[in-house]
């Protein structure tokens, strides 16, 4: 099963920068709650790069990490 900030952050790749979502927006925000609400348990490589702020807004504001880039490739190769 993909970690929530790893689906959180292909999600956001492939809306923001590809402009070709990979799941519905209300999956987009539940994944952002999901991981508002487990936030302090959660651990994950790109935790970092995202803030309750980004989060709470529904959205992602940095750069993203070439896996992130390279798993969204993946997963369209594979649908």
């Amino acid at each position: 099963m993909q970690h929530p900030i790893s689906r959180y952050m292909m999600a956001s790749y492939a809306y923001y920068v590809e402009d070709d979502p990979i799941i519905s927006d209300a999956m987009f925000d539940q994944c952002a709650k999901n991981i508002l609400e487990h936030w302090d348990t959660l651990d994950h490589p790109h935790k970092h790069l995202l803030s309750k702020e980004m989060l709470e807004a529904g959205t992602y504001l940095g750069k993203y990490p070439e896996i992130v880039k390279n798993a969204v490739a993946n997963y369209r190769s594979i649908i």
